[in-house]
């Protein structure tokens, strides 16, 4: 039985494969292009002048054994400069400057996607160096803004490097027109002119498709972006929102279950065990056993009762399909029954409410949110996690990058 399996290599011809030993393969190949172009003048040249010195490339692997190619890289002369240089061909399949093949550096960058260098490295029997340097050939460590042609929506939100410390980074990032993701950049602090350095510096063309970004409740950046992209919408987004509201109202029962367990009897009161987490939760998405306590602690404490209806109806206003000016209605309306009512718990929500209005109503326009930045954030603390953390916020990008767009851009879907 024959078995035949493509090298996937243009304009090239095998000429002998050494199998003699079990570890690899070694296959001699010659190119079968004519000619090249003259390092000095830049003119197509044909006078053939032999051979450069054999050279040794890794390529992809057969049946999980390595796979080395062998070549001579033609030389041609040049009629056309004085003293006739030569210069050595170069075939598009690989880079002079790499001992690898194309094919194989890009098949490593796929083996890198949610990966990391010490572990390709120990996998493929590369150097980390050698992984190191192919990230650096194939992915820039700030963006590439020729690859780059519309973001319409952008998110910007911080990141802790180190566990526990305040050294934060700003993650800048977008969607464009085909719903694809981008990371745009890493900045080293959230301050108002570095992420306002950048807006500023984003090229014409891209600027001038941004129509909405999405920040979280930080002046700094919705003040970068009022002041450097006059005319796009800035969105609170409503993760931040709901959990403003939903902070105020579990503050509110943790300070009545205070107060129960003072005055309610030890019996009664282990009644109530358990009901942090069905407070916590939709009336709808509760089983009639997890009803039964909810119900005993309103019947307990009245004030729990309007607190848990406010932060539903609050919810529901987001949920339902509403304009812009008939969300500022509810809104308006919410925070008149709130006051009315003496629910004292939800002022520092109100008072967010007031001064943000108009960013987080700009969420009804399209209901765009940056759920697409908190599955970033996600995955970069992934990274940092498999990575055991990476300080070096070039290298930082181009993890991120690999794994946000490599798997498009080297063979994946």
């Amino acid at each position: 039985m024959l078995l035949q399996i493509p090298l996937d290599i243009p304009d090239v011809e095998i000429e002998k494969l050494d199998a003699s030993t079990k570890k690899s393969f070694v296959i001699t190949i010659v190119s079968t292009l004519k000619g090249t172009i003259c390092k000095s003048c830049g003119k197509p040249i044909d006078k053939f002048y032999g051979y450069s010195k054999e050279i040794t490339l890794r390529h992809l692997p057969i049946l999980e054994k390595p796979v080395w190619l062998k070549i001579k890289p033609k030389r041609y002369q040049c009629p056309y400069c004085d003293n006739g240089p030569t210069t050595t061909q170069t075939c598009s399949w690989y880079d002079s400057k790499s001992p690898h093949t194309k094919a194989y550096e890009q098949w490593l960058l796929r083996e890198l996607i949610n990966s990391t260098i010490t572990d390709v490295s120990m996998k493929r029997g590369i150097g980390e160096a050698a992984v190191e340097g192919i990230i650096n050939r194939y992915i820039h460590q700030q963006v590439n803004w020729q690859a780059i042609k519309a973001i319409p929506l952008l998110g910007i939100d911080e990141i802790a490097l180190k566990k526990g410390h305040k050294d934060f980074v700003v993650i800048v990032s977008a969607i464009n027109e085909q719903g694809k993701k981008h990371i745009l950049a890493v900045l080293p602090d959230r301050k108002k002119d570095t992420v306002k350095a950048f807006l500023a510096a984003i090229p014409p063309l891209q600027k001038a498709t941004i129509q909405r970004v999405c920040v979280d409740m930080y002046e700094g950046y919705s003040n970068a972006v009022y002041e450097t992209l006059p005319g796009v919408a800035v969105i609170v987004d409503r993760f931040h929102v709901a959990k403003n509201y939903r902070g105020c109202a579990d503050k509110a029962r943790k300070q009545e279950m205070h107060v129960l367990k003072k005055t309610l009897s030890d019996e009664k009161y282990a009644e109530l065990k358990g009901v942090m987490w069905v407070f916590r939760k939709r009336w709808v998405d509760l089983t009639e056993e997890q009803q039964v306590p909810l119900l005993m602690l309103f019947r307990y404490s009245p004030l729990l009762k309007q607190v848990y209806i406010f932060r539903e109806v609050m919810t529901s206003i987001f949920n339902r399909p509403l304009t812009k000016t008939q969300a500022v209605i509810e809104l308006e309306a919410w925070i008149k029954q709130v006051q009315a009512l003496g629910l004292s718990c939800f002022d520092s929500f109100v008072g967010t409410l007031r001064k943000w209005m108009n960013e987080i109503s700009n969420y009804f326009i399209q209901r765009q949110s940056s759920g697409f930045v908190e599955g970033l954030n996600n995955k970069i603390k992934v990274i940092k996690r498999r990575c055991y953390g990476i300080y070096d916020l070039g290298r930082l990008f181009q993890h991120i990058w690999l794994d946000v767009e490599g798997r498009r851009l080297f063979g994946y879907a």
